[in-house]
């Protein structure tokens, strides 16, 4: 049965182990032991921050998936909260199972219970596969991104 929880600072190591597991990741990201001091000051902005949420994905004991939300104000669309999925993972064991899918079931209702009144993502361009799991989840690509690395 899996279940969701809000991230611990002991989850840390297996959450960034989940980010560095793909082609994306493994290029930009640093498993080794121990963490970089960043992404220990990272989780501790997140975990201080009443608008973030980084969750985890349990079954039986293991984690298996990962991903944050971060609830935006804003004044458009009549002053509606926005929740910003990112940082999705799920365990390479465990993908194309069915937790992806929990995982975004379980974050759509996080941000219908904060009043959300939109829930948006950005995907590299280069995941088809998440972009055609996307749809199905009846996301629409009705926008571009942009990021500028600084």
């Amino acid at each position: 049965m899996v279940t969701f929880r809000k991230a611990q600072a002991s989850d840390l190591p297996a959450i960034v182990a989940m980010l560095a597991d793909d082609p994306l990741g493994a290029a930009r990201e640093d498993a080794s032991l121990p963490l970089a001091q960043g992404y220990v000051d990272a989780f501790n902005a997140i975990d201080a921050d009443p608008n973030q949420l980084l969750a985890v994905a349990v079954d039986g004991g293991e984690m298996i998936g990962t991903l944050q939300i971060t609830f935006l104000a804003g004044l458009s669309r009549k002053g509606a909260w926005r929740g910003q999925i990112e940082a999705v993972r799920v365990a390479g064991h465990r993908r194309s199972g069915g937790i992806g899918r929990l995982m975004f079931e379980w974050a759509i209702y996080q941000c219908r219970a904060r009043g959300c009144s939109l829930v948006q993502l950005t995907t590299d361009k280069g995941r088809a596969d998440a972009h055609r799991f996307y749809d199905n989840l009846g996301f629409i690509g009705s926008h571009i991104g942009y990021k500028k690395a600084l």
